[in-house]
């Protein structure tokens, strides 16, 4: 698949899950904004990856929030395996922690098989996690906290209320919401 592919393919997730269904609070007023930044990373190997995520904690701890406040790094292949990608956090919130940036930025992960400890696996929680391609979601804490509180402050009610909403969507519905219904 091509670069182009992969960025229509997330960009449809974001216009259609992420906005279309509210599953992210302030993910609409950035996005038309432009001020979300899409990388696809063709790393061949962990390190590699490591350097361009190393990258991106420094482009957007330098850069106004106004020309970038979010950064989704999203590699196609290098991760097949959700359980690999998922241990794979711990090295990635060591690297936030190398770069001084624990309570500035907060890595969200999504993965086509994502999956919750102690959710059945065909329980549609797991959506609210899912994206095409595995991606690191580097996130400023300013506007998490920003959205949150946008929301009434609860953030567990919005994680209910998602999960509320992937349920009553269906595994056919989201297949249809994305184009592959």
């Amino acid at each position: 698949m091509t670069d182009e592919q992969v960025l229509a393919d997330t960009r449809r997730w974001i216009e259609q899950a992420v906005i279309g269904l509210n599953l992210c609070p302030f993910a609409r007023s950035v996005y038309v904004k432009n001020q979300v930044r899409i990388v696809v990373s063709r790393a061949r190997h962990l390190d590699a990856f490591l350097d361009e995520l190393d990258l991106e904690l420094d482009l957007l701890e330098n850069t106004p929030a106004e020309q970038i406040d979010t950064t989704l790094l999203v590699h196609p292949t290098l991760f097949p395996v959700f359980e690999v990608f998922n241990d794979f956090m711990n090295v990635v919130d060591d690297v936030v922690a190398e770069h001084e940036l624990e309570g500035v930025i907060q890595v969200a992960h999504f993965h086509p098989d994502f999956v919750f400890e102690g959710e059945t696996e065909s329980d549609m929680s797991h959506f609210t996690n899912r994206a095409p391609y595995p991606t690191l979601h580097l996130l400023r804490e300013d506007s998490v906290e920003r959205a949150v509180a946008s929301e009434g402050g609860d953030a567990e009610a919005i994680v209910e209320r998602n999960i509320r909403t992937l349920r009553e969507l269906g595994p056919q519905g989201w297949a249809d919401l994305l184009g592959k219904g």
